[in-house]
């Protein structure tokens, strides 16, 4: 072959060669450039998956079936529950959701840029346990105060001097509204079920005296105690949701006053209208022996009492603190509307009106009880309220965590945009359902109040709402009643203690509790309407 060609070729070769590479290169580099394009796409689009998937909403919903599935179905302490929830919360929530939240508490000078870097920076497990400290000093004292003075009442006979005074003064003829009365008394600081052990057998003892309305009597005692329970602080619903939505402990147990006792009239007149469509037998351990009829006569008042203490005795550590946390109240409210400047009185008497030092005279009084207790039970008796108390501390704590997780998680923003569309009073029945819901599945009240508050505390934060938001607070202590049946716990308490079976609980208890649940609601929106105290 020639030289020449030869040259030639292999210049051609190389020409082609250096093209192919070239070609090469480009394919190569359009191959990197596609699938850094894809790569970012699908970077966007799972970014956008988990933001969608992180929505606060998701988030609530996720916590909710958390709550649900560890009551129902693996039957877990409502504390552990509570915590699990809000650490499923905190460990779930977005960065830029707590670097907003941060900058909102900076604005409001509840934090500084410090602090908010940190909070950013901690783990959810560290949130959750700082949330539950804060609740747990906020309202450990006031439940824990509230309990000793609960089983001081309790054991000295104080609540039967208060309960045999109403059955005096209204008669056998009037005991229904005896019994809801001197029940919604002893539910402010006694839990329900404690309340209810010691109405029942005077339920029983004035079935017999009257003959009739068995069912009545039961209800009456659901319509009084466990109204107050849901509505009035300080017990610890209505003492965690105040603490949650925002709301002065003062205003919440007015507001539980006024609403609660409303309510207890029209749920009395539904449980007898129930009493005309359903009888109940007394139980056969309720049939009347010597001491029975004595304590039937007792509890009517026709006998005299035995060393017991007096009804103003009986009333003080309940009456005192609550007309001091009333007055506290009503002295701030006054002092922040007035445009003069206030003296040294105010400070003394926010001071003296403190809800923890209003408590603790009260707790302070019901020890001049003492004296009335059985000598063999004086020595163990605060503490064993005491150890009762730390439970409910516990929960409310882990409750107050909870909520403070989907603060975090951005649900004021989140239940502010959904508020947009919706009308003001309307809020209060969306807030029912929810709490209703809740309650219906799992059983507790007190959780039932806690998650709802949670889920819509967002209504109160952003300041929009039309009328105060103790009203919101009011609703969901009204969804909190519907529907008492298998899950709830102070079902089984009602039928085994009155004798009901199941079935005739659920045509009795149920139905009874629904119509407190929508009367309470009713009378909420009816105060927010004509007295919403806006602004």
């Amino acid at each position: 072959m020639p030289r020449a060609a030869l040259g030639c070729d292999t210049v051609a070769d190389r020409g082609s060669s250096s093209r192919r590479a070239d070609s090469h290169a480009a394919r190569s580099n359009n191959g990197r450039l596609w699938r850094l394009a894809w790569a970012h796409r699908f970077r966007f689009v799972l970014q956008r998956l988990i933001d969608w998937f992180m929505h606060v909403w998701w988030l609530v919903a996720i916590a909710v079936v958390a709550v649900l599935s560890a009551i129902l179905v693996f039957r877990l302490h409502a504390f552990l529950t509570l915590l699990l929830a809000g650490w499923l919360v905190g460990l779930l929530t977005l960065p830029a959701a707590l670097q907003d939240y941060a900058a909102t508490e900076v604005a409001k000078g509840k934090m500084t840029a410090q602090q908010a870097d940190s909070f950013v920076k901690s783990s959810a497990a560290d949130r959750l346990v700082h949330a539950f400290g804060e609740t747990a000093g906020k309202v450990g004292v006031l439940i824990a105060l509230a309990g000793v003075i609960g089983s001081l009442l309790m054991a000295s006979g104080a609540a039967s001097v208060i309960v045999d005074a109403m059955l005096r003064l209204t008669g056998p003829k009037r005991a229904p509204e005896a019994l809801a009365a001197s029940s919604f008394v002893l539910g402010v600081p006694v839990f329900f079920d404690t309340v209810f052990y010691l109405m029942v057998p005077l339920a029983q003892s004035l079935r017999r005296k009257v003959g009739k309305d068995y069912v009545l009597f039961l209800l009456a005692i659901l319509a009084g105690g466990s109204i107050a329970h849901s509505l009035v602080p300080p017990t610890p619903g209505p003492l965690q949701v105040a603490e949650i939505i925002g709301v002065d402990v003062g205003t919440m147990l007015l507001a539980g006053l006024g609403i609660g006792s409303v309510t207890s009239v029209i749920s009395l007149a539904a449980a007898r209208t129930i009493n005309r469509f359903v009888e109940i037998p007394l139980p056969e351990a309720a049939t009347p022996d010597e001491t029975q009829d004595h304590d039937a006569k007792q509890a009517l008042g026709e006998t005299a009492s035995g060393d017991r203490p007096s009804l103003m005795l009986s009333l003080l550590p309940i009456v005192v603190p609550v007309v001091l946390i009333a007055t506290g109240s009503t002295v701030a409210y006054l002092a922040q509307s007035s445009s003069s400047p206030t003296g040294g009185w105010v400070k003394a008497v926010d001071n003296l009106c403190d809800k923890n030092v209003a408590l603790a005279i009260g707790c302070a009084l019901s020890f001049l009880l003492m004296r009335y207790c059985d000598p063999k039970e004086k020595n163990k008796l605060v503490a064993t309220s005491l150890a009762a108390a730390g439970s409910i501390i516990l929960i409310t704590a882990a409750g107050g965590a909870f909520g403070a997780m989907l603060r975090q998680a951005g649900i004021a923003g989140a239940v502010a945009g959904l508020a947009e569309g919706v009308p003001g009073l309307m809020i209060l029945p969306l807030a029912f359902i929810v709490t209703v819901a809740i309650r219906t599945l799992q059983g507790s009240a007190t959780v039932a109040m806690i998650t709802a508050a949670g889920v819509m505390q967002g209504f109160a934060a952003d300041g929009t709402l039309p009328f105060h938001p103790v009203y919101l607070a009011m609703a969901i202590g009204a969804g909190s009643k519907p529907v008492s049946w298998m899950t709830d716990s102070a079902f089984w308490v009602i039928t085994r203690m009155s004798g009901m079976t199941e079935a005739q609980g659920l045509k009795v208890i149920s139905p009874m509790s629904t119509a407190m649940g929508l009367a309470a609601l009713l009378v909420t929106v009816s105060f927010a309407y004509f007295l919403p105290m806006a602004g």
